[in-house]
């Protein structure tokens, strides 16, 4: 008996607390496992597509190596392979894949996407980012807090910085579900919508989280157990740069801020890739003009030893792996989710 055989994973909302909660510690024993060199190819002889509309390094990377440690053959195909909605509708697409893979994975632009090829294609699929929601990473997320912490009810998690971004969306409503609080500290106009607001309250209302919209970054980050920021401008993203830096250069993690939460052990979080030094092209463009040394987050905080950056990035790969053999592997799941 598997509780989540076949099913997709495209959105948190989708789960209840019982279920990410079994997410996270079934990566967390992948990990020990994969740390024991004790193999487990659950996925033995599967096939899985990774359709990449958006370039990655950690999800690429993640879903092929976990794919090949549960014992499947991941495929990549790129934007140049995969052409919704041009030559192909995403239906037509989904179909194809579908009769030729076990399971899908999709890194792009639209939410619909990603739901039209769970609807079509007969086999799981699962959102490796589209604009609204960042799921998987969220496993990783939580997986590293509960490592630190030993665990994830009742802790604070403040975001800075874009607040209306897919990762700040997805943060505000699977802590809201785990029982997590969210503070998320953004500009009016860059604070989450209405729509991912009253879910997160929704789900506030059956865990008992508390959460926190403010655009005082200040306030945002006293008692946080954990500080989280993105970068400013999201992929794909048609802004003005440097209006987006001002408006968030309040916003972004230094050592004030840090000491704004009136703890020690607060730990510092980012989904990456991180302006948080000089050493990347488009980092020193918008730099400087500004006479600044890293944009969202200092490089101080960021190489911290409370920093658990490079932790979080490594979880990507078992957090992946988990949701990939719970929804397609040969497993027993007791059903304790009611």
């Amino acid at each position: 008996m598997n509780h989540f055989y076949q099913k997709s994973f495209l959105k948190e909302i989708d789960f209840n607390a019982a279920e990410l909660n079994y997410l996270i510690d079934f990566a967390i024993h992948l990990k020990q496992l994969k740390q024991k060199n004790i193999p487990h190819p659950y996925l033995q002889g599967k096939n899985i597509a990774l359709l990449f509309e958006k370039s990655s390094t950690r999800t690429r990377s993640a879903f092929t190596v976990a794919a090949i440690d549960l014992g499947a053959h991941p495929e990549f195909l790129g934007k140049n392979d995969i052409q919704f909605g041009t030559k192909e509708s995403v239906v037509d697409t989904a179909k194809i894949l579908g009769g030729m893979f076990d399971g899908i994975e999709f890194r792009g632009f639209k939410q619909q996407t990603v739901e039209t090829l769970a609807q079509a294609s007969g086999v799981p699929v699962w959102n490796g980012l589209t604009d609204e929601w960042h799921p998987t990473q969220m496993i990783a997320d939580f997986m590293t807090l509960k490592e630190h912490f030993g665990k994830l009810k009742g802790l604070t998690l403040t975001y800075v910085g874009d607040g209306r971004n897919n990762v700040a969306n997805s943060l505000l409503v699977t802590g809201a579900i785990l029982g997590v609080n969210i503070h998320i500290g953004a500009p009016t106009d860059l604070q989450p919508s209405k729509e991912v607001v009253q879910a997160a309250q929704q789900a506030a209302g059956k865990s008992g989280a508390e959460i926190l919209i403010t655009a005082d970054p200040q306030q945002a980050v006293v008692g946080a157990d954990a500080l989280y920021t993105d970068v400013w401008v999201s992929m794909g993203e048609k802004v003005d740069y440097h209006q987006r830096i001002e408006q968030l250069l309040a916003y972004q993690i230094n050592s004030e801020l840090v000491a704004a939460t009136h703890k020690q052990d607060t730990v510092i979080l980012h989904c990456l890739p991180a302006f948080h030094d000089t050493n990347t092209s488009i980092g020193r463009k918008f730099m400087a003009d500004y006479n600044l040394t890293a944009l969202e987050i200092t490089d101080e905080v960021f190489q911290s030893t409370n920093s658990l950056v490079f932790q979080e990035g490594a979880n990507r790969m078992p957090a992946i792996k988990a949701i990939m053999a719970a929804t397609l592997g040969n497993l027993f799941i007791p059903e304790i989710f009611k």
